[in-house]
C-alpha cells in the first residue's frame, strides 16, 4: 500500500473520500454534541453532558425549527464523556408503558437498547463504560460497554399526547437518573455545564459539517480518534487513513502533507458526498413507492451505508426497535400532491403487524407539519377509526375535508407537494414481518 509521499492526486482525492465516509458519523455526532450540550442547565432538548433533556410535549403543528418532527413519543437524551469513568443509568419502573433507550458510540452504533422490547417495563440499573475501563460495579448493576468515551443516549417514550398521559411521562421521565460511578448511592448535583460562544448555534449541524473543508474536516476527525478509536474490524480503513497521514491517536495537519496529496485532499468532502446521495436508492427497500432504509443502527463496516443515514439524521434506532418507511410518490409514481385526493388502503388484517405502535405522519416538501383545522399531524393506532364492513381501514389523504363521516380517518395534506412517513415501533417478528420484508405498506392511490 502506498505512503502520502507515493500517492497521486487523483489517488489522494479517492483515499480521502473513502476516510471522509468513514468518518462522516464520528464528525457529525461530536458537531451535534456541541450544538445540544452548549448550555449551563437543562432546557428545552439542550442539557449539558452527563444530564438528560426531556421534551415534555409534542411540537405544535407551527414547529419549524427541525423538519421530521415527532408526535408519538416524547424524547430523553443525554450525551457522555467516558473518558474518566462509567456513568450509571437507573430506569424506573415504566408500568408497561412502551419506551426504548438507545445507546449509540461515538459511530451512531446502536450498542445496547434497553427497553420493553429487550429488557421489559421494570426498573433497571446499568454501568455505562468506556472501551478500557475495568474495575468493579456495584450489585445488581449491569454493565454495557461502549466502542468509544462518546455516548449519546437517545430516549423514546410513548404517550397519547394526552395531559393525564403526558402527566405519568413526565413522572417517568424524572425518574431517569444519570450519574458518575464514584457518586452512585450518594448525594449528587450535576455541575453548571459551560457556554462555548464560538459554537454555531443556528446553522444545523447537517450543513456545518457540509461547509468544513478537507483541511478543517480531517483535522477534526483525527482529534476525535484520540478517544473513540477505530475498532480492529476497521483495519483496512486505518491503513487507509495512513496513506494521508491520518493515525488515530495522533494530530492531524494538512500542512505537514505533500501539496500533491494536499491539492488532491481538497477534493475529497464534495467526491464523499455525492457518493453518499448516489447510495440513497440503494440504502434499503423500495416496494409500493415505500422506501425503507435498512438496516439501521448497526452498520458494521458499511461506511457508506452509515454515513448516507447520518446525513440524512443520525439517532437511528435498530430495526428490531423502529422501521421507518417513507413515500413521497402515489402508485403510479407520480409525486404527492394536494390537488390530489388519495387514500391509503389497508386490507382486513394488513395493519402495520407492530407489537409497539403505528403511526402515519404527514410532512410538507420541506419536512415540517402542515398546519390544517383539525390540528392533526398524524394517524396512529390511538385514533378511533371508523372501519369498513369487512374490516378494511380506509386512510383519506387530501387537503379539505372528505366530509364529516369521513373526518375520523383523514389526514389533511396541504395544497401542494408533501410525504408521507410511517414509524413503525417494535415489529412483530412472526410473518407477515417489516423485518424481512414480507409486509410492506400498501401503495397511496388516487381516489376515484
Amino acid at each position: 500500500m502506498k505512503s502520502q509521499r507515493e500517492l497521486s492526486e487523483e489517488q489522494a482525492a479517492e483515499v480521502g473520500a473513502e476516510v471522509y465516509v468513514y468518518g462522516y458519523a464520528l464528525v457529525t455526532l461530536e458537531m451535534t454534541r456541541r450544538v445540544t450540550t452548549n448550555t449551563t442547565e437543562p432546557a428545552g432538548m439542550r442539557a449539558p453532558m452527563g444530564q438528560f433533556a426531556h421534551a415534555r410535549e409534542f411540537p405544535p403543528v407551527t414547529y419549524r425549527d427541525v423538519p421530521g418532527a415527532n408526535a408519538d413519543t416524547l424524547y430523553s437524551v443525554a450525551w457522555l464523556d467516558l473518558g474518566k469513568e462509567p456513568y450509571i443509568l437507573d430506569i424506573p419502573d415504566a408500568e408497561g408503558r412502551y419506551f426504548v433507550m438507545g445507546l449509540l458510540d461515538g459511530w451512531s452504533q446502536v450498542f445496547q437498547a434497553p427497553g420493553t422490547r429487550s429488557t421489559g417495563t421494570g426498573r433497571q440499573t446499568y454501568a455505562i463504560t468506556g472501551p478500557n475501563w475495568t474495575g468493579d460495579l456495584p450489585a445488581g448493576v449491569i454493565q454495557y460497554r461502549s466502542a468509544t468515551n462518546l455516548v449519546w443516549i437517545l430516549g423514546r417514550i410513548y404517550t397519547t399526547g394526552t395531559p393525564e398521559d403526558y402527566e405519568r411521562v413526565h413522572a417517568f421521565q424524572d425518574g431517569v437518573a444519570l450519574v458518575p460511578l464514584s457518586a452512585y448511592g450518594g448525594e449528587f448535583t450535576p455541575p453548571r455545564g459551560e457556554v462555548n460562544s464560538d459554537i454555531d448555534m443556528t446553522t444545523s449541524t447537517t450543513t456545518q459539517v457540509m461547509n468544513m473543508d478537507a483541511a478543517a474536516y480531517f483535522k477534526l476527525l483525527a482529534s476525535l480518534l484520540k478517544h473513540n478509536p477505530p475498532t480492529t474490524t476497521d483495519a483496512p480503513m486505518v491503513a487507509k487513513m495512513a496513506q494521508i497521514g491520518l493515525v488515530p491517536g495522533e494530530d492531524w495537519d494538512v500542512s505537514a502533507l505533500d501539496p500533491t496529496v494536499a491539492k488532491g485532499l481538497a477534493q475529497a468532502p464534495q467526491t464523499a458526498l455525492t457518493a453518499m446521495k448516489a447510495h440513497a436508492p440503494n440504502a434499503g427497500r423500495i416496494r409500493n413507492g415505500w422506501v425503507t432504509s435498512f438496516p439501521t443502527g448497526v452498520y458494521g463496516t458499511d461506511y457508506l451505508h452509515r454515513a448516507l443515514l447520518n446525513w440524512q439524521g443520525p439517532g437511528w434506532n435498530r430495526p428490531e426497535d423502529a422501521v421507518y418507511p417513507l413515500t413521497r410518490v402515489d402508485a403510479d409514481g407520480n409525486a404527492l400532491n394536494g390537488a390530489n385526493t388519495y387514500v391509503l388502503h389497508f386490507a382486513s388484517g394488513q395493519l402495520p403487524p407492530v407489537n409497539g405502535f403505528w403511526s402515519l405522519t404527514m410532512y410538507d416538501s420541506e419536512g415540517f407539519f402542515v398546519p390544517n383545522p383539525l390540528d392533526r399531524v398524524n394517524l396512529s393506532q390511538r385514533d378511533d377509526f371508523t372501519f369498513n364492513d369487512d374490516g378494511s381501514l380506509d386512510l383519506h389523504i387530501q387537503h379539505d375535508s372528505p366530509g364529516k363521516d369521513n373526518e375520523a380517518n383523514w389526514l389533511p395534506s396541504p395544497s401542494g407537494p408533501f410525504a408521507l412517513f410511517l414509524r413503525l415501533y417494535w415489529p412483530k417478528d412472526d410473518a407477515p414481518s417489516i423485518l424481512d420484508g414480507s409486509w410492506m405498506p400498501p401503495a397511496v392511490r388516487v381516489a376515484n
